[in-house]
């Protein structure tokens, strides 16, 4: 299987956004219906969906809910979901909702025993979040800064029974300035275990270059801002993707 392209829908007041390193301030609307939106990239070949809900990773608070639950009602590819999820009964309902995956990011930078129960309960259907900023770990929707090295987080999420990854390099979320491939391909290797490459694609070279370390461990990667600029079509992102490289 080649890598897995996922394109990205960020709601941040019931409308799809994009931000600039996490930053609300940055907030731009990239299309009107985020339900549409879902259903065009399962139109065009996507085989999977990455919806966060910003207000929930700032808040805590689903105030996205109606959204979430009208396009895992629409479309028939999985989707997976992120945002205040960060306690057992959020993720469990999440996942009632339709998700097929749950992003979890802050609980389990903040929050050990939480992170474990939600493992425990729900670890295959789990993603662990492993944002970085300057190399350690940021939560509550990238606002405050652990002094824990990410590496290190992510061996001790693995310890707990986490099964994969999203590494996102806060200084290039949004930035169209290319993903840090270098460190994403070296944390799959450090923790044995798939991590999800997200933050900064810029076009298609950025595929072709994942692609590439596809055997290291990387198994797909969040596009958003590039698709909604215009910078790089998904029916080319997935054409290079089935390309894997052995």
């Amino acid at each position: 299987m080649g890598l897995e392209i996922i394109p990205a829908i960020d709601l941040f007041g019931g409308q799809a956004v994009r931000l600039r390193k996490g930053d609300f301030g940055t907030s731009e609307k990239v299309a009107d219906d985020p339900v549409a939106t879902a259903l065009g990239f399962e139109q065009a070949g996507a085989t999977r969906l990455h919806i966060v809900d910003l207000d929930g990773a700032k808040t805590g608070e689903a105030t996205n809910h109606p959204v979430i639950k009208a396009i895992l009602a629409t479309v028939r590819i999985p989707v997976q979901v992120g945002g205040g999820l960060r306690t057992p009964e959020k993720v469990g309902a999440m996942l009632a909702l339709g998700a097929s995956r749950a992003i979890v990011g802050t609980s389990a930078a903040g929050n050990p025993a939480a992170i474990a129960a939600i493992l425990e309960a729900y670890g295959e259907f789990v993603i662990i979040g492993a944002d970085a900023s300057d190399g350690f770990v940021a939560t509550h929707g990238w606002k405050e800064t652990t002094g824990e090295r990410v590496e290190d987080f992510c061996k001790r999420m693995a310890a707990l029974g986490a099964r994969r990854f999203l590494f996102t390099d806060i200084a290039r979320d949004g930035m169209l300035e290319g993903v840090n491939v270098e460190a994403t391909a070296a944390l799959a290797e450090a923790v044995g275990l798939p991590v999800i490459a997200s933050g900064g694609v810029a076009g298609i070279a950025d595929i072709e270059q994942l692609t590439a370390v596809q055997q290291r461990g990387v198994e797909a990667v969040i596009v958003g801002k590039a698709l909604y600029a215009g910078r790089l079509s998904l029916a080319d992102a997935l054409r290079v993707a089935a390309k894997r490289i052995e």
